[in-house]
């Protein structure tokens, strides 16, 4: 099959691995920066341009759509959609997922657990909003935060007035959450394909820090999933409508809880921590699940 991976870096060892993967499993793999992408949007013949060219229409796509160019970047894996390319993650299900409010939401909905959580633009009581999620301590969360960015704990009440007074001062959405103590500064990360968790690390926070992402200095190890861990990480995937996606959950005592869904999950962690070629069950998925694209032509224009 003729493959096209979404990246805007050629260099970052998840696109390198997904690449070296598919042409290890015999398929033509392109590397197409996603913001160089531009569109004919015509109903009778609809195209991507790329470097001055139409690109082929590909029997598949892997979309690696960073956070800071989700507009762009659904809108050109929707192009794709219209071209009957089947891509491994939609268009829909990223934008959901990348709405920190509106997939709590979703996942509130579907009955899985999560920390409690507070949203609010102008709340006339700010102790109220605190004392909704249990009192201090909490996190507070930026909406468009990334990779533990925007994250605060507040360890008093008084504290945590100050840090969302300081938030709405600046005209920022946030979250404010209860702060699972339990969980001991530590995560697990779910890698989802398709309708398997695939691969499970834990992340423990580096001392002093309670955030467990591994660009903040957290270390991973394998890690074996209760029955209800693995059930919720299924669940949460299936409620975005992601193929494809890590779930972030925390060990509570009222059972696991989910952090957030991320439709673009990094492959390095993982991939080190547990021993397994998640790149390559990515590919098996899509031998599964991808029809060669009829109209597909060979070659770059």
């Amino acid at each position: 099959m003729r493959i096209a991976i979404l990246s805007r870096n050629e260099n970052l060892y998840s696109t390198m691995r997904l690449k070296e993967a598919g042409e290890a499993r015999g398929h033509e793999v392109d590397i197409i920066d996603t913001l160089h992408c531009y569109m004919d949007i015509t109903s009778s013949n609809p195209t991507v341009r790329y470097m001055g060219k139409v690109l082929p229409k590909y029997d598949a796509v892997i979309p690696r759509i960073g956070s800071s160019i989700t507009f762009y970047g659904t809108a050109v894996v929707r192009q794709f959609e219209m071209m009957g390319t089947f891509c491994v993650n939609e268009s829909v299900a990223i934008s959901r997922s990348r709405d920190k409010l509106r997939s709590l939401q979703l996942l509130s909905r579907k009955g899985i657990g999560l920390p409690r959580t507070g949203f609010a633009s102008k709340p006339d009581k700010i102790q109220d909003l605190i004392k909704n999620v249990g009192g201090a301590p909490l996190v507070i969360k930026l909406l468009e935060g990334t990779q533990g960015i925007g994250v605060v704990l507040a360890e008093t009440n008084k504290a945590a007035e100050s840090v969302i007074e300081a938030f709405m001062g600046l005209k920022a959405n946030i979250l404010v959450q209860e702060f699972i103590k339990e969980a001991g500064g530590a995560d697990i990360r779910c890698f989802v394909v398709g309708d398997k968790v695939v691969a499970a690390m834990k992340r423990q926070a580096a001392e002093g820090e309670f955030r467990s992402n591994l660009h903040r200095g957290g270390v991973a190890q394998l890690v074996r999933l209760s029955k209800d861990e693995r059930a919720t990480a299924l669940n949460a995937a299936k409620a975005m409508g992601l193929n494809l996606c890590g779930v972030d959950i925390l060990q509570s005592n009222n059972g696991p809880v989910v952090m957030e869904v991320n439709s673009s999950p990094g492959l390095e962690g993982i991939e080190q921590a547990t021993g397994k070629d998640v790149a390559g069950l990515i590919y098996e998925f899509i031998e599964k699940k991808a029809k060669p694209n009829a109209n597909r032509t060979r070659g770059k224009g």
